[in-house]
């Protein structure tokens, strides 16, 4: 199996080149604005305190300053640190959150915290360093304020991979190439050929490893050729221990080219295996692909 490096993780920080387009273009997805509100809702109580990692444009913040009593918003980008402050101004509960101009892998709080939210998600855990950002501000918050610690939106991650016969033709021209999928749409170039399995649950109030590798089977369900992997990302937002439910965004899809496509037939037992560390790049985690057929037996 491949094993990845330090140096093969993107080493920058993501939201520094994201331009500030990118951020208002998130705040018009409904699918990621209301599933965070709802959750934000639920568990943000009257006369919280709540720290904000990685804030963006300052949309959660504000979300969580309706019910709480303050909110630290922390951004390292300069210029989304004037752009939150700016649009915080304009709303009724913004003069409730102060934007912190830091590094929120070192910044703590001036005292402790009820909730933390840090949606820096990427499918698959990918590129951007929510679980290395956690775990560091768990250490560092354990050692100043004791071992409780807040309750952090998200609250879990699930990860799920599927094979897929996923047409490459655009125009004529064949190309092969990473491509994301809205959730819930139609694709109509996509050929399910197996049901997805789950590869990864993350519990980010536990101890948790960027290191992620799986090994497993798909029973193949229709004839086809497989040359791409379809990852999914659950993200669990918030439990409701009451009833058991749970608020939860589903990022778009992540389909992932095969080197060397497979043709198989309905019954074929399909081999897969990878290796990444969450943060890291996605050609890493498409690099370290492995897949092999075993033939069925009953044809």
């Amino acid at each position: 199996m491949h094993t990845l490096h330090d140096d093969e993780a993107e080493s920058h920080y993501l939201g520094q080149f994201i331009p500030l387009h990118y951020h208002h273009n998130m705040l018009t997805d409904k699918n990621r604005m209301d599933n965070f509100k709802a959750a934000i809702e639920a568990t943000v109580f009257e006369g919280a305190k709540v720290l904000e990692l990685g804030g963006g444009t300052g949309v959660l913040s504000c979300f969580a300053a309706a019910s709480a009593a303050k909110v630290w918003c922390v951004e390292f980008n300069p210029v989304l640190v004037a752009e939150s402050r700016r649009l915080l101004a304009l709303n009724a509960n913004g003069h409730k959150v102060e934007v912190v101009h830091a590094d929120a892998f070192t910044y703590l709080p001036p005292e402790p915290v009820d909730v933390v939210i840090c949606e820096m998600i990427h499918v698959a855990m990918l590129r951007e360093k929510q679980i290395e950002m956690i775990e560091s501000f768990k250490a560092r918050y354990r050692e100043r304020f004791g071992d409780k610690l807040p309750m952090f939106i998200p609250t879990a991650v699930i990860m799920a991979v599927q094979p897929l016969q996923q047409d490459y033709d655009f125009s004529g021209f064949h190309a092969p190439i990473i491509q994301f999928q809205r959730v819930f749409a139609e694709h109509p170039g996509a050929l399910e050929l197996s049901p997805p399995q789950t590869y990864s649950i993350i519990d980010l109030s536990q101890p948790s490893s960027r290191e992620i590798a799986w090994e497993g089977k798909f029973k193949l369900t229709h004839d086809g050729t497989v040359n791409a992997l379809r990852f999914f990302t659950k993200n669990v937002l918030s439990i409701d221990h009451l009833d058991a439910s749970t608020i939860d965004w589903v990022i778009d899809y992540l389909v992932l080219p095969l080197n060397t496509p497979i043709a198989a037939h309905a019954g074929d037992e399909l081999q897969i295996s990878f290796s990444y560390l969450a943060g890291g790049s996605i050609r890493s985690l498409e690099n370290s692909i492995r897949a092999s057929l075993s033939v069925s037996s009953q044809k």
